[in-house]
């Protein structure tokens, strides 16, 4: 990525946490709720990795190709599922992994700096194919908001128990996930 390096650090702590809480909940509720948190978690932890400020420039000229070979077959299981149980968050998951892939791709084939010296860069990969990844992840999180506001209480109405994974918290780490998307395809 092009982002300076202190946005870059910021992508990094924001992605780690939300993998981690992600990873916290493959451990807890049914077959599809872990599912769901091992793609989160794979997800954030893969965009930690990617937004890290030396990644593109000092990683081997394998690792893009090992990213992206990870979160194409990420995708391809994403897919399957959507064949097999429908349903929008594994189709979700198909988009990011190939959005990760895009990335890792477009990052390798980037050319390094800019024109003579100049601290502008010329975008990388196919501007269409950004801005079309750009617009789905803008809808996405400009959509995920109203999930996290809180729902009118009536009153004298009995509090409910609190659940070991909390779905306001699920829905917080994947608005943090489609604005780090966001963020990192704006600096391609």
């Amino acid at each position: 990525m092009h982002q300076p390096p202190l946005v870059g650090w910021l992508l990094v702590v924001l992605c780690t946490a939300t993998g981690a809480y992600c990873l916290g909940g493959v451990r807890a509720g049914g077959v599809g709720e872990r599912r769901a948190a091992r793609g989160d978690a794979l997800m954030a932890l893969g965009m930690a990795v990617m937004a890290l400020p030396v990644w593109m420039s000092g990683a081997p000229s394998w690792g893009a190709a090992l990213f992206a070979a990870v979160f194409a077959a990420a995708g391809l299981r994403a897919l399957s599922l959507v064949r097999r149980q429908g349903g929008g968050h594994h189709l979700h998951h198909a988009i990011g992994a190939f959005a990760m892939v895009y990335m890792a791709l477009a990052m390798a084939a980037a050319p390094e700096g800019g024109h003579g010296g100049h601290t502008g860069h010329r975008p990388a990969g196919a501007p269409p194919l950004t801005g079309l990844l750009l617009l789905y992840f803008a809808v996405y999180v400009v959509r995920s908001v109203p999930a996290l506001l809180p729902a009118a209480v009536t009153p004298g109405a009995v509090a409910a128990p609190v659940p070991a994974r909390r779905p306001e918290l699920t829905r917080a780490c994947r608005l943090s996930m489609g604005i780090g998307m966001v963020t990192m395809l704006l600096t391609m």
